[in-house]
């Protein structure tokens, strides 16, 4: 775990709204779930009648009593300044649900986040997007299909969104980054905290490309294991369709995928090895019904007509493809590069020494050392543990 850089904030912190700082006020009060605040504001003219309420008309709204007597001392309110004061440090924003800026999309689900705490850029949240994820323990064939589906749809402007966890969800957010299109990361922390430690790069470049980074906890909030199942409904909430690529049976993936037949989004699934472990959850979902997926042109077909005009309008059109095209054009390989290219794979790592012993008559030691270093540049190969290479797809 790791804390991000603090911002030192170039204005002042902005002034309070009554409206937002009601409902942190809520969601920092103790005993207090996302449905039981939102059925509460519903009975409530304005978010901020909450302060003036008297002990009995809090419990009235089927509040716990340490709750109760939690706002009816002014201790919310108090803490929910200080939050807000927390946030602007970051230079971050509280989003309510009550705001304009809170995702329409996300409003969908039966227990929607009262408060979201967003780092960047705000208006991503209403785009649509597509939630891809999967396992911690990639196969090198599904780091590189999870790169390549998701370098190639946010290519296409569809927004893509992970939880930057290890694995597929970190080569969910390197494929966007790849594209040059920005990614949003939905944390289990909050968002000063960083987890795991190693992403903090990636979080950084999220952020300077102009993703986001969103948490429905406080700041400060550390890695509980049981955050990281909740943060799934919002993954998927956030989402006009998840894509699962790699994960066991027993995997939570498995909770994402749940909660994406629960809210009535489209659910997809990249087919793997059946001996492979990994394999479980996609295949057994596409037997279930979800969309085997193998390009990007199998879930942009399945997009509803809105969410694809909308996105082909924003393309540029130097920019729109013919079928089957890639926005990314692969560069032309020196006839050495080819041959080692040739000999790798991406759904199996080889060894230096097997590169070497099958290339023998072909080419120099010297040879092919100086194109897997090109290709890895280009990013065509990926270097594995142990001097073993994948062919990128």
């Amino acid at each position: 775990m790791t804390t991000m850089p603090q911002t030192v904030a170039l204005s002042p912190t902005p002034p309070l709204d009554e409206e937002r700082l009601a409902w942190l006020a809520l969601v920092l009060s103790p005993g207090l779930g996302p449905k039981r605040i939102l059925d509460a504001m519903a009975r409530l003219d304005a978010p901020g009648q909450v302060f003036a309420l008297s002990l009995t008309e809090l419990e009235g709204l089927r509040f716990p009593a340490e709750a109760a007597q939690f706002i009816f001392d002014g201790k919310a309110r108090a803490a929910a300044e200080e939050e807000w004061a927390r946030v602007a440090v970051q230079g971050a924003t509280v989003v309510s649900f009550g705001c304009a800026e809170y995702p329409e999309r996300l409003k969908e689900i039966y227990d929607p986040p009262p408060v979201l705490w967003v780092r960047g850029a705000v208006s991503l949240l209403s785009r649509p997007a597509i939630a891809i994820v999967g396992t911690r323990h990639p196969s090198p064939y599904g780091v590189g299909v999870a790169e390549m589906l998701a370098r190639d749809l946010a290519a296409r402007r569809l927004l893509i969104v992970s939880g930057m966890a290890r694995g597929i969800d970190s080569c969910a957010h390197k494929g966007a980054l790849a594209a040059r299109m920005p990614t949003v990361a939905v944390w289990g922390t909050g968002i000063d905290v960083v987890y795991p430690k190693e992403n903090r790069k990636l979080a950084e470049e999220i952020l300077a490309l102009g993703g986001a980074v969103v948490s429905e906890n406080p700041m400060g909030t550390f890695p509980a294991p049981q955050n990281f199942p909740r943060r799934n409904r919002i993954l998927s909430g956030l989402s006009v369709a998840v894509l699962v690529v790699e994960a066991g049976e027993n995997s939570g993936t498995r909770v994402t995928a749940r909660c994406a037949a629960e809210q009535n989004r489209d659910l997809f699934a990249v087919p793997g090895n059946v001996t492979n472990k990994g394999s479980w959850t996609p295949n057994t979902l596409i037997k279930q019904g979800a969309k085997l997926v193998a390009t990007w042109e199998d879930i942009w077909e399945d997009l509803p007509s809105q969410v694809r005009m909308e996105l082909e309008a924003e393309a540029p059109a130097a920019s729109k493809p013919e079928p089957g095209a890639s926005l990314l054009p692969d560069p032309v390989l020196r006839p050495q590069e080819a041959m080692v290219l040739e000999v790798l794979h991406a759904d199996q790592s080889l060894q230096i020494d097997e590169i070497l012993d099958q290339l023998e008559t072909q080419l120099t030691s010297s040879e092919v050392f100086t194109a897997l270093f090109e290709l890895e540049m280009a990013g065509r190969v990926r270097q594995m543990p142990g001097k073993n290479y994948v062919r990128v797809l």
